[in-house]
Parts: C-alpha cells; structure tokens; sequence
C-alpha cells in the first residue's frame, strides 16, 4: 500500500491570516520553532507562505538604510530587486504576512502519494507544502522531515508488504530486509517475472535500495532491455 500524505502530514498547523502583523508572524515562526507557515484568507484558503526569509528581507532593509523612513535611490532598489528575485524591496516595505508572503504557495493534497510530495518539494526548493482539501482550504502541513519518516518504517513491516505483493512466488523466492535495503533471492520461472518482482518491491514505501540475486529457468524476454535481473 503506497503511504500518502494524509498517514504523515501535521493536522496541528502554525498558519497566519493573511491580515497578520509582521511582529504577529515573528512571534508565530518563534514560539512555533517553525520557519515559516501557510498564510490564509478569512475561509481559511490557502493563498501564500511566509518564512523567515520573507521577514528578514524587511530586517535586512532597515540595517542598510538606517531606518523605516529613508527611501534608498531607485538604482539601489532595482539591484536588490533583482539579487532578491525581484520581490525583496517591495517585502521590505511589507507590515501584514499578506504583504510579506511568497504567493502562489506550493500545496499537495491528502491522498498524494508522498513520492510525489517529495518530487514537488524538490521541484521548486521549499521545505514544506501546506496540505489543502478540495476547496483549497488548509487541513494540514508536511515537511521534508515527515517524508523522511516513511524510510524508518520497520523492516518487518515492509518484508511482509513485500510477501504479500509476491505472494504468487513466494515459495520460490527468499526475501529478507535490512534497514531498509531488500535482497530477493532464488529462482523463478521466467525472467520477466524476476524483473517484475524487483521492480514491485523497489515500489515499497520504506524501500531503501533492492538487490536483485534472483535467477530464471527461461528467458522470455531476450534482448529486450529490463531492469533486474541475474
């Protein structure tokens, strides 16, 4: 069974209005010892995040102009605009989490496989994905250390998953787990099914690696190209 989103996410989520102080996110981020969090409108949609980052663009300002009420020259805006992707003056100047966030956010949903959830934390470099329902609204938050988790699961917990998936060759096969590294072994009937096999228990969530020492009394697939294999 693929483990999703909704079996790892945080229900208990650090989020802001979007209306939120800036000294109101600060204390948020702190007390929460989060580094940022979902930022919402009034029916608790989704519209932005807010991380440290996005706050210490405003720091960073004040430490370089000495102060809210000194304007610094446009050229010196546009270069920081640009180091900054374009959004670090106008943060700056932001008062609310609206102001400040990064919009649109980069959400998944509860039944995402978390596969999935890695791949699109990694796509765009974010650290967490707020967990929306169908109407976009947040019922939860999951992080790169969430979807860790998965690879500690027990290794008993996955050599059964993985008898089970097999079941149908089971008899022929040897299967054991060791911190999460799988090893089949033992011969099968057709290669094709040797291959098959590898491939469905490298598909196992917690699944580190699978080493493949399976043989097969008949090649039915020849020159055509496969993963697995003896």
């Amino acid at each position: 069974m693929t483990t999703l989103v909704e079996n790892v996410m945080t229900t208990d989520v650090a989020s802001v209005n979007r209306d939120a102080s800036f000294h109101a996110v600060a204390e948020l981020l702190i007390s929460r010892g989060v580094s940022g969090a979902p930022v919402v409108d009034d029916d608790n949609c989704v519209v932005g995040v807010v991380s440290e980052d996005d706050l210490l663009a405003k720091q960073e300002f004040k430490q370089r102009y000495y102060g809210d009420d000194y304007r610094p020259p446009l050229r010196a805006r546009i270069r920081h605009s640009t180091r900054a992707g374009g959004g670090g003056y106008r943060k700056s100047l932001g008062e609310t989490a609206g102001e400040l966030m990064t919009s649109p956010a980069r959400v998944t949903t509860p039944d995402t496989p978390v596969v999935s959830a890695a791949r699109l934390m990694d796509r765009y470099g974010v650290k967490r994905l707020p967990v929306v329902d169908q109407d976009g609204r947040l019922v939860g938050i999951v992080s790169r250390h969430d979807l860790v988790k998965v690879f500690l699961r027990p290794d008993e917990d996955i050599e059964r998953q993985i008898r089970l998936i097999l079941r149908a060759d089971t008899h022929n096969l040897d299967v054991t787990v060791d911190e999460g590294v799988v090893t089949l072994a033992g011969t099968l009937p057709e290669r094709s099914r040797a291959a098959v096999a590898v491939r469905l228990a490298e598909n196992v969530d917690g699944v580190v690696s699978v080493r493949d020492d399976l043989s097969w009394k008949h090649d039915d697939i020849g020159d055509i190209p496969i993963w697995g294999g003896a």
